[in-house]
């Protein structure tokens, strides 16, 4: 199946607010404002046209022509009249078509399968498929990703608006992963190929930033926040003024390869093996309890240092970027408890209070298909501007 509305293949671009919410220039209007009428329906829900132009601040006239042309393309549909006392014709009632279409969502930051799933408009997921990665690297992981993406365009029964991707590793706008050790890829242009394979449109992204895109859009994300995944490796996604941070390499978020504390020497250079992944990561974080647990040791002091040095990763970044909230994703059974009081405490005792002393840090509300709920935003931002 196939969208008959296509926007771009390459998803959003630095720097773009996520949600639009006032009118712009003559020659960036249309788009703009045939998103912010998208948006408002999206996030609202049923509205008039009335409605719509006090909503947006859009004159009645240019509302009318952009609902026309939205009916006309079946993206929006009106439900009947809404029921009114007041004399008159009542107002016709508008919303999105949360039928028109489904999107496909893999994530791959799993180290031992690649998820996917089919979502309607809302993030709902309708169906599931994944694919053992068995050890599979280069092509042979490639082939694995081609493969699942096959199967679930296959269980869509609406068209499909778009395939989002959230990916491990550094991941460019165009979609092509510059490095991920992990899965073997060094410059793997997956969202081209993807695109040739199927002809829909998709876009690409690192896991972490895709993760992050699900809190702000399904979940309880308020104002400015870096969302931290924790893994078989550590990796963080930003959003600072309503937009994700990419940085100037699409590097930002990598904190797990960032040395915390000063245990060998100020003087020493970068060691792996002093790196923030060398106590956060949940590989590492089992093998060490499970030792604890062998040598009939209690485990509590294990997950507060992890916790330590996140908050020792994270201190500069609170401190630089003024953020009011931090967002755990991840075992559960790892992260909350003694490990996020860790971290929270150390932020707090190495800020200034004035400022930061308000941060908050909290565990996600949206659990293991994060990523998958969040390649749904990159499509819905990417075809209709809404998210």
């Amino acid at each position: 199946m196939t969208s008959s509305y296509v926007q771009s293949s390459t998803g959003f671009a630095p720097g773009r607010a996520l949600r639009p919410k006032v009118k712009v220039l003559p020659e960036h209007a249309r788009g703009h404002n045939r998103s912010l009428v998208l948006q408002t329906l999206y996030r609202s829900g049923t509205q008039s046209r009335a409605d719509l132009a006090r909503e947006t601040g859009l004159t009645r006239v240019t509302i009318s022509d952009l609902v026309a042309e939205l009916l006309a393309e079946g993206l929006v549909v009106e439900l009947g009249q809404r029921e009114s006392a007041r004399p008159g014709k009542p107002a016709v009632l508008l919303d999105i078509n949360r039928a028109a279409y489904q999107i496909v969502g893999l994530d791959l930051s799993e180290h031992a399968t690649f998820r996917g799933a089919v979502l309607d408009l809302d993030g709902e997921i309708l169906q599931r498929a994944d694919v053992p990665l068995d050890g599979a690297t280069g092509d042979e992981a490639t082939a694995k990703v081609v493969d699942l993406v096959d199967r679930l365009v296959g269980l869509a029964t609406a068209p499909i608006l778009g395939i989002g991707v959230g990916s491990p590793g550094v991941v460019d706008l165009t979609g092509t992963v510059l490095t991920a050790p992990n899965l073997g890829w060094v410059d793997e242009a997956l969202q081209q190929r993807l695109h040739e394979r199927t002809q829909l449109p998709v876009v690409v992204a690192n896991d972490a930033n895709v993760a992050v895109l699900a809190e702000h859009g399904y979940g309880d994300a308020d104002g400015d926040m870096m969302l931290v995944t924790v893994g078989h490796g550590v990796g963080a996604g930003l959003l600072v003024a309503g937009a994700l941070v990419y940085g100037s390499r699409f590097a930002a978020g990598e904190i797990g390869q960032v040395m915390v504390g000063t245990d060998l020497g100020l003087e020493a250079t970068y060691n792996r093996d002093q790196v923030l992944e060398h106590w956060l990561s949940v590989p590492r974080l089992q093998q060490r309890i499970r030792e604890a647990a062998a040598a009939g040791l209690d485990a509590t002091p294990i997950l507060r240092e992890a916790g330590q040095r996140l908050g020792i990763a994270l201190t500069p970044v609170v401190g630089a970027l003024n953020l009011s909230e931090i967002v755990l994703s991840g075992p559960t059974e790892l992260l909350d408890g003694a490990l996020a009081e860790a971290t929270i405490h150390t932020l707090r005792s190495r800020t200034m209070a004035d400022f930061h002393g308000n941060v908050t840090l909290r565990m996600t509300t949206l659990g293991q298909d994060i990523v998958l709920r969040g390649a749904a935003v990159l499509v819905l931002s990417g075809q209709l501007g809404v998210s």
